[in-house]
């Protein structure tokens, strides 16, 4: 994670179309979730102790069939407790709106 630009407010920007961004913010998390008509959501069969698994965010309006809703506030908690870095694009490189992100741990270690 050392080539993403961290963003800390939902003011702020990436620098260039296409940017690797990253936050911890939930408020730039959920900024950008609202400006695609995302929803937090979880994969059923992964919780843990009564709270969600593996986290994601759904932006098809009929749903997403292999993912369940969950509110903010689960889903931040989860987030928090695992202490996960939200890597996302505001655009892609020719300037379109961008869906694309991954929550990455940085007590992973890469193989």
């Amino acid at each position: 994670m050392q080539n993403e630009k961290w963003i800390h407010s939902a003011h702020e920007r990436g620098d260039r179309a296409g940017q690797t961004l990253a936050t911890r913010s939930p408020e730039v998390i959920r900024a950008w979730a609202d400006e695609r008509g995302g929803r937090p959501a979880t994969v059923p069969g992964t919780e843990h102790d009564g709270r969600p698994g593996v986290l994601r965010i759904t932006f098809s309006e009929e749903g997403n069939s292999r993912l369940e809703e969950i509110g903010w506030d689960d889903w931040f908690r989860s987030f928090e407790e695992r202490q996960l870095v939200f890597i996302y694009q505001e655009t892609t490189t020719d300037g379109n709106q961008s869906n694309f992100f991954r929550l990455d741990s940085p007590e992973r270690e890469d193989g």
